[in-house]
């Protein structure tokens, strides 16, 4: 990367003019070649980078641009040595302060270039799809690659290897566990990692035809507050986590990742199966399934007590009430349906006493699921009281209150939810009500 490139109009500062971002990104490239947008999106992030950087200091700056020029003629002639000894003898010549702005530089510049490459990949991998199926919506959602599961399915098929009935079959048997470790050398900060996806994600948002120039403004706006962030931040962990924070950012994971991208994955799936194999996935099957070592890890960790596990699957606990609570309240908004149940759902709706909600019986079930989580919030709290700072707990305890609208003085009066099969049996109901009612394509919505 680097170099001023044809990308420099959307590098904008305050005084720029709105007109100058009405081009169009695929205008800016030159030629043409599949690599021409992944080009194109590391010239954006780099120019940015190093206007950034000259602000600040010119003198990196230029040496960044002197060694770029070194590392392009080495690469033209790998054989041609005079060309390292150069470069080797330039570094000696540097100060410490020189050394340390180079190598920031450098790095900052490789991780942008990988989150325009991840951009990539997926603009790559959307566009072979289009290229096999022809836009056809019925060739299924996953992708169509040898070693994928569509690709499988189809080879299978296609050479009589198995039945329909047969590879539906093995996929309900399919059993895969991800578990989760903890990585003492991984000294990302989970900040930073998710500055660097943003970035990703706004080169997507930049790619809509559709943008209004001052769309176009805002996301590049953005891009530039997010790398100006990038460069005043302390990028690595100056201290070792203990196992606690391991957990935490295990969790993190979780809810920020494979909260939303796990069921997404799941039902595409299914529709696949629809496609390929004529119908879906059962409900009560679950191919993937999580699990971790972090905090949990006695045998070879001197750190790991067990007050540190019970402390670690506390918070646990507690973060997948939050998680289910959040989605909860956006399915009771959902489901405002206030006419026609089967009997097991009015059945359901009738043994829950004391809920505003009257006609509307799904809406009944589902508040009463929240206030049993909100509960279960509530105890995990209290037993953290043990481990956490009055300060800390004082946040803790404000980001349940804020989503909830039990007070204390009903508490007593509510039980928790302690196993899966409290919160999946009254679901299950409700998706078997929706179904026997006509309202199939609701059921297959938020509720799954």
């Amino acid at each position: 990367p680097g170099g001023a490139s044809s990308a420099k109009p959307l590098v904008l500062g305050k005084d720029d003019e709105l007109e100058e971002v009405s081009i169009t990104m695929s205008s800016l490239v030159e030629g043409g070649g599949r690599d021409s947008p992944l080009f194109r999106d590391i010239n954006l992030l780099t120019d940015i980078l190093l206007d950034i950087v000259k602000h600040e200091d010119e003198n990196i700056y230029n040496l960044y641009f002197e060694f770029l020029k070194y590392g392009q003629e080495r690469a033209n002639d790998p054989d041609k040595k005079e060309m390292l000894n150069t470069m080797v003898e330039r570094v000696k010549d540097l100060s410490a302060k020189e050394c340390l702005g180079m190598a920031r530089t450098m790095s900052t510049a490789l991780a942008l270039v990988n989150a325009a490459e991840v951009q990539h990949r997926l603009r790559s991998k959307k566009r072979q799809e289009r290229e096999y199926s022809g836009n056809n919506p019925l060739d299924g959602p996953l992708y169509h690659t040898e070693d994928s599961v569509k690709g499988s399915i189809e080879a299978m098929l296609q050479t009589k290897e198995a039945t329909p009935n047969e590879i539906f079959d093995q996929l309900c048997k399919q059993k895969v566990e991800l578990v989760l470790t903890a990585h003492p050398t991984e000294v990302n900060r989970k900040s930073v990692l998710r500055k660097y996806r943003k970035c990703t994600d706004l080169l997507a948002y930049l790619e809509r035809p559709d943008l209004m120039p001052y769309e176009r403004l805002s996301a590049t706006y953005g891009l530039q507050r997010l790398i100006s962030s990038l460069w005043g931040m302390d990028e690595i962990r100056r201290n070792k986590p203990n196992p606690q924070k391991e957990a935490a950012g295990g969790l993190a994971i979780v809810e920020s990742v494979l909260w939303d991208a796990v069921p997404e994955y799941l039902r595409k799936l299914s529709a696949q199966c629809r496609v390929s194999l004529g119908k879906d996935l059962p409900l009560d099957v679950v191919p993937i399934k999580f699990a971790s070592w972090i905090g949990g890890d006695r045998d070879g960790n001197p750190n790991v007590t067990p007050a540190v596990t019970k402390e670690v699957v506390l918070h646990q606990r507690l973060r997948a009430a939050r998680l289910l609570l959040a989605d909860l309240t956006e399915l009771e908004n959902h489901l405002a349906i206030s006419s026609r149940f089967s009997p097991a759902m009015e059945a359901l709706a009738a043994s829950i006493k004391d809920s505003v909600h009257i006609r509307e019986k799904y809406r009944r079930v589902i508040s009463h699921l929240r206030k049993r989580l909100v509960k279960t919030a509530r105890e995990c709290e209290d037993s953290l009281e043990d481990y956490t700072q009055p300060d800390q707990m004082l946040f803790l305890r404000t980001k349940t209150a804020s989503s909830t609208f039990l007070d204390d003085s009903k508490m007593d009066s509510i039980d928790g939810i302690y196993t899966k099969d409290e919160l999946l049996a009254p679901l299950k109901v409700m998706y078997e009500s929706l179904c026997e009612t006509g309202f199939d394509l609701v059921a297959d919505g938020l509720l799954v």
